[in-house]
Parts: C-alpha cells; sequence; structure tokens
C-alpha cells in the first residue's frame, strides 16, 4: 500500500522565502520514496511524500511546526491513501 502525507503552510508577511528554506532544510528519518516541495501565491509552501506504508502507520515521520514566527497560521496536513484508476 502506497501512503501520502501533504504539509501545507502559509509564511508570515514576506517571509516566505525563509519559510521555503526551512521545510526544504528539514531531514526526514527514514526518507520517504518520493518528496516534493511547491510554493504558491499567498505565500503558502507545501511539501508532499510519498511512503511504502499502510494509511494508519502512526510511525512516518512528519515535517515539524516552524518557529512561530516564520508562519501566519497553524500547519495543516493531510493523509491519502492510492487508490487504482479504473479507467
Amino acid at each position: 500500500m502506497s501512503v501520502t502525507l501533504m504539509w501545507e503552510a502559509r509564511a508570515a508577511a514576506g517571509r516566505s522565502g525563509e519559510l521555503l528554506a526551512w521545510a526544504r532544510a528539514q531531514e526526514l528519518s527514514p526518507r520517504p520514496l518520493r518528496r516534493e516541495t511547491f510554493r504558491a501565491p499567498g505565500d503558502r509552501v507545501l511539501v508532499i511524500t510519498w511512503w511504502d506504508a499502510g494509511y494508519d502507520d502512526a510511525g512516518l515521520p512528519e515535517l515539524p511546526e516552524p518557529d512561530g514566527e516564520l508562519v501566519a497560521r497553524a500547519v495543516h496536513r493531510w493523509r491519502f491513501e492510492s487508490v487504482e484508476d479504473e479507467g
């Protein structure tokens, strides 16, 4: 089974570059099968990681909350499981 973790944060005003650098510097152990980092308008940073694990696997490492002065609100996290395409 494959599970995908999503981590999304909104930077404090004028700090999107710092938040992006912070997110990219965070190490995960063990390492995910795949990891991608994105940025979007509104000073948002998104990190998606893919794992060979079950949906409820509590042992998967996740990015932490950044320093409160770096973000405008609490981090949002979502977990998704892979499904087969029927097409």
